[in-house]
């Protein structure tokens, strides 16, 4: 989930894989490329960009989670006289106030590469990419469209 979920934080029911739209914008023009990427669980997935009718496919891998789970104990007390003992405590979930981030790793058939920062909170979220040249790519991430039934 806020990734969400990178991607990396968002909530899976079953194993039910999350896909998300990818908009790329190249930081020296204005031409929108576009890509795509699933949340398959353990906060990790494969990822597709199409540039300049190159596609780069790869994986990404969270880096950051976009929340932390823990557990907190509450104190000792006793009842009337002493006769009723307790503890108290439970888990509780925290998110990330910077959201969840992950790294990806893509390559083209040609064997050049793709390389993107991404940050997410609750399933939308930004990013750079850089190619081996060295341009840079802005990138928004969003949940895809559900399909139709």
């Amino acid at each position: 989930m806020r990734t969400a979920a990178l991607l990396a934080a968002l909530a899976l029911a079953g194993c039910a894989t999350t896909n998300f739209e990818l908009t790329v914008m190249p930081r020296d023009s204005g031409k929108i490329y576009t890509g795509t990427a699933q949340f398959i669980g353990a906060g990790e997935g494969p990822i597709s960009i199409t540039i300049e009718d190159k596609t780069y496919n790869g994986s990404w891998v969270e880096t950051q989670p976009s929340t932390t789970t823990g557990y907190v104990s509450g104190g000792f007390g006793y009842g009337y006289r002493g006769r009723a003992y307790g503890f108290g405590g439970g888990f509780i979930t925290m998110d990330n106030p910077e959201g969840g981030a992950a790294k990806a790793l893509l390559r083209a058939a040609d064997g050049s590469g793709l390389r993107c920062e991404l940050q997410s909170g609750y399933g939308r979220g930004g990013g750079v990419c850089r190619d081996d040249r060295g341009r840079e790519y802005d990138v928004q991430i969003r949940p895809a469209p559900a399909p139709a039934k």
